[in-house]
């Protein structure tokens, strides 16, 4: 199967000064720091970890939102663009975000109909007024919205309803590629599963492909196809979704696994503390926290091991059993 979006040794670094201004020294931090994976065509992969470990940074590298300070990403073979560039900006059209936040990501001094039909206009989709008035209203019923919500403002609508406005920007322009950033975060968990099941939906039949970021393991059960595992700005684990699940072979992955909420009350944290990215550990970044660390994950990062089910590990749980 032919990958979509391939991205090898992803890296960005941003200088922060660390003391009072302006005697505080400048220091590198390492957000995102040699990620690589593929995504398939047709498929959705989700980026997984903790809060900090570079999923949200590495999405927008993806997109060209943030310039990339290592590495690649290509898209259908093409390398992507420079942002601001007319090839980029055509490319743009085959790649649309959904954000975390839909209140944020919307204007709110404009109708919602208004910005449902601004990405035909950006991006040159031929057509009369009227014609992109009905594409609008189209899609808008395809997310299980009124005809009436055309003509309201976000302020006006629930927080759902203002992100299947965002999902349906992403879909109107008929992209291959779609970047969601956490969508649901911001909507209670009822709400959640209806959005959830939505994008699901519409991704599945027009067969778009989904890099998706959470931080919730269980969405990632229920809509991936694939889930890369993220770690102090690096990927450790990438497996299909079934493997992941059961049978993870990267202690942080089992950590993860063990930490998730049970219905007998029975979780664990995952010990020690997340590393400092401005001076991130040598060697495997997980091992200060890993109960099977030897010399040898102090040293260098571990080589990926695997293909279907790759891992980054000096010793890798089945090895252990």
């Amino acid at each position: 199967m032919t990958a979509l979006l391939e991205v090898t040794d992803l890296a960005r670094t941003y200088e922060v000064r660390r003391g009072t201004w302006p005697f505080g020294k400048v220091a590198a931090l390492h957000a995102v720091d040699g990620v690589s994976f593929e995504l398939q065509a047709g498929r959705t992969l989700g980026l997984v970890g903790e809060s900090g470990c570079g999923k949200t940074t590495t999405a927008k590298l993806v997109l060209g939102l943030v310039p990339v300070t290592g590495g690649q990403v290509r898209i259908a073979g093409e390398t992507l663009p420079a942002a601001g560039t007319l090839p980029w900006r055509a490319l743009r059209r085959r790649m649309q975000m959904v954000y975390q936040d839909p209140l944020g990501a919307l204007d709110r001094r404009l109708s919602v109909g208004r910005q449902v039909m601004e990405p035909l206009a950006i991006h040159g989709v031929a057509g009369t007024p009227a014609e992109h008035r009905e594409k609008a209203l189209a899609m808008m019923d395809a997310v299980g919205l009124a005809p009436h919500h055309f003509d309201r403002f976000p302020h006006e609508l629930s927080g759902g309803q203002r992100q299947r406005i965002v999902i349906a920007m992403a879909l109107l322009p008929q992209p291959e590629l779609i970047i969601a950033d956490e969508p649901t975060t911001a909507l209670d968990v009822t709400i959640q599963a209806q959005v959830l099941r939505l994008l699901h939906r519409e991704v599945k039949r027009r067969q778009v492909s989904v890099l998706f970021t959470t931080h919730d393991l269980g969405t990632a059960w229920e809509i991936c196809d694939r889930v890369v595992v993220m770690y102090a700005g690096q990927e450790v684990e990438a497996a299909p979704t079934p493997a992941f699940f059961a049978h993870p072979r990267h202690p942080y992955t089992s950590k993860l696994l063990e930490s998730l909420p049970r219905a007998d009350g029975v979780a664990e944290d995952i010990p020690g503390e997340i590393p400092n990215l401005i001076a991130p550990p040598s060697g495997c970044r997980f091992h200060p926290r890993c109960d099977f660390a030897t010399s040898e994950c102090a040293t260098t990062r571990p080589p990926p091991d695997g293909i279907a089910h790759l891992v980054r590990c000096y010793h890798p749980l089945e090895k252990l059993a």
